[in-house]
């Protein structure tokens, strides 16, 4: 099991991919954008944030680079329908962050996470971020 965090701005697809995940046994959180996963990121620690590219106010991108900062064990994986964009977006950050695009199988969603941070059965990697 994984603690993984979701941001996305789209409620119905945030509310899919949290349920997805905690019944493919992850335990899973979720953001309605970049700023309040920020404020999550700061009072929890997690193996995988799972962050659209965009969305308002703290884009996918920029969340990613300032929760990688504080725990570069932390594993990135984008949901995007602006693929190129996330491609090249994801220099800097620790790693090789996984971009999957919309429209996706969540088989595929949930097999990428999988291979990512496998089943672990151990709580998170390192604590979040103090500040951003």
């Amino acid at each position: 099991m994984a603690r993984i965090l979701v941001a996305e701005d789209d409620e119905a697809m945030r509310r899919f991919l949290a349920g997805a995940l905690r019944r493919a046994g992850h335990d899973v959180e979720a953001a309605a954008d970049g700023v309040e996963a920020i404020a999550v990121l700061e009072r929890k620690s997690f193996d995988l944030l799972l962050a659209d590219v965009v969305m308002p106010g703290l884009d996918g991108i920029e969340l990613a680079r300032r929760a990688t900062k504080g725990n570069q064990r932390l594993e990135v994986m984008f949901i995007t329908g602006f693929a190129a964009v996330a491609l090249r977006a994801r220099d800097g950050l620790p790693g090789t962050p996984k971009v999957l695009s919309k429209p996706f199988h969540l088989k595929d969603l949930v097999q990428q996470i999988d291979q990512l941070v496998g089943k672990r059965g151990a709580g998170p990697a390192a604590p979040g971020p103090r500040s951003a």
